[in-house]
């Protein structure tokens, strides 16, 4: 198996977070603070060398309804301009995974000025958790 790269893209920030080599963990790695859209991409793939992987998963932030809102919309899009170079890109439901690494954080009593440095990263971590417990389950 190889390594899994989790993003939660946002429209100033990217969370990254890596799976283990055998595919049973996830950590954070980093916050990319979004310019332009290909050197978002470029952020991206650069990670993607550095943890030699094409694969990503991409939280999709649905409405509590199950239904796409614009941030929804902002995460397929980054989706599929990665999918435009090659990169295999799976989707998962992210809702309350921001909500729930806040509560993680406060929980950890973090400060409000190191809670906002690795909020998306930890966030990134969480999608790719979920991503990972499905995968052991098929």
């Amino acid at each position: 198996m190889q390594r899994i790269i989790g993003l939660d893209v946002g429209d100033k920030t990217i969370g990254v977070a890596a799976s283990d080599p055998l595919g049973l963990t996830a950590q954070g790695v980093t916050v990319i603070r979004r310019t332009q859209l290909e050197a978002d991409l470029q952020a991206v793939e650069e990670i993607l060398r550095r943890y030699e992987t094409r694969e990503v998963v991409i939280g999709l932030p649905l409405n509590m309804n199950g239904t796409k809102g614009p941030q929804a919309t902002v995460a397929e899009a980054f989706g599929a301009a990665l999918s435009q170079k090659g990169i295999n890109v799976a989707f998962v439901d992210e809702r309350l995974t921001t909500v729930a690494a806040e509560r993680t954080l406060l929980a950890g009593d973090a400060r409000r000025s190191k809670r906002k440095q690795v909020i998306d990263m930890l966030a990134a971590q969480l999608i790719l958790e979920i991503y990972l417990r499905r995968k052991q389950t098929e």
